[in-house]
């Protein structure tokens, strides 16, 4: 027997079997699925062909399903935040487009400075790194919608940020993300210029908004990414009852981010730092359970949010960050680390990781964020 391929409809594909006894009558290919693709469309009575005409269209029918299937591969992957082939798309993608697929890493600029330091770049290459089936978005305030996608600008650190797969840019436009929730009402009243730390409240209001509106994980942009997270809903503690705001994710539409927006603006008072960040975090969580020591490198839950051990995000204590940029003699592991946070507010010196001094902080860019150490590191040692 010998056997060929028809469209029955639209499709849908089958075999059937050709039958030697019926020599005499003609076969008729059914290609309405593939009309365009075959240029001359069958007749009902169509005369007999060659063999190699019917290995041709058999051939012709092959790719073009092929091709299909191939376009809809791509759709499937772009639909489940695989991101191999969004790079040619980034410069058209807006904000709204990248959060709405979910499970978002989002970092802040709340200055006006359009080059990233080493530590900013290094943040996002290691999230970038680690969660590469994750969108990292880094929200710059001096960015406008003209400078977003620059890939041609001078800024070595926003082209390596850029040019990174599932990494982007975007303007942070506060008013827009303020948008239907109660920090609104305090962003239209407040005086950016009259606020002691708006940079700070600023960041620590728009942090909540995002994670209130798309969900995800927010870090701050001094946080090195080491191994994935693994809680949805989550605080980090800095210490034992403390709670910071540095680290954190939720579910979009968390009753509890809500509940923090709504706090921010109730006590509101812009001249104690903090005030409106790692002090609302802590009395929010207050509010929902009895906060108790950790004992070991054991982590609390709450009315299902994860409080987590101090050991996943702050081995070294603020009192202690300057070790970060000291030599060590045998560098610690961090096996019970998510994440490491530099503490920059901190480092009022300005300590940067130098090349070859073989700092922790060094040993640390080399595993972690690699291109940022070879493009802005060693580069700036041969400059």
């Amino acid at each position: 027997m010998l056997q060929k391929v028809w469209v029955s409809s639209p499709g849908s594909w089958a075999l059937q079997e050709s039958n030697s006894h019926r020599q005499g009558k003609k076969r008729c290919w059914k290609c309405r699925f593939v009309r365009t693709i075959i240029q001359h469309p069958c007749r009902r009575h169509a005369p007999k062909r060659s063999r190699k005409e019917r290995m041709l269209r058999k051939i012709q029918i092959c790719l073009c399903f092929c091709f299909v299937s191939g376009i809809l591969y791509e759709i499937s992957l772009l639909s489940n935040c695989v991101f191999s082939y969004l790079p040619m798309a980034q410069h058209y993608l807006t904000p709204e487009q990248v959060l709405n697929l979910g499970k978002s890493i989002i970092f802040l600029e709340t200055t006006e400075r359009l080059e990233p330091p080493p530590l900013v770049s290094c943040s996002v290459e290691s999230a970038a790194r680690i969660y590469q089936d994750r969108p990292i978005i880094l929200f710059m305030r001096g960015l406008t919608n003209e400078t977003a996608l620059d890939m041609n600008t001078s800024y070595a650190a926003f082209s390596l940020l850029s040019s990174m797969k599932n990494v982007f840019l975007f303007p942070l436009q506060m008013e827009t993300v303020f948008q239907e929730t109660p920090l609104l009402q305090w962003y239209n009243q407040v005086v950016p210029e009259k606020e002691k730390n708006w940079v700070h409240v600023s960041s620590d209001a728009s942090r909540l908004a995002l994670i209130w509106k798309y969900g995800g994980i927010y870090m701050d942009t001094d946080v090195i990414s080491i191994r994935p997270i693994p809680q949805q809903s989550f605080l980090a503690a800095q210490k034992s009852r403390f709670s910071s705001n540095g680290i954190f994710g939720f579910p979009a539409r968390h009753k509890f981010i809500w509940d923090c927006m709504e706090n921010f603006v109730l006590k509101y008072n812009g001249k104690i730092w903090g005030n409106q960040g790692p002090f609302l975090m802590t009395r929010m969580l207050k509010t929902l359970c009895n906060l108790t020591d950790f004992q070991g490198i054991e982590d609390h839950s709450c009315q299902n949010i994860s409080f987590l051990n101090p050991q996943r995000f702050y081995p070294i204590p603020y009192p202690a960050w300057s070790r970060y940029y000291q030599v060590w003699d045998k560098s610690p592991n961090f096996n019970h680390s998510y994440a490491l946070h530099l503490w920059n507010f901190m480092n009022r010196n300005r300590k940067v990781v130098v090349a070859g001094s073989n700092t922790l902080a060094e040993k640390l860019y080399k595993t972690y964020c690699p291109s940022t150490y070879e493009d802005l590191i060693q580069n700036a040692k041969h400059r």
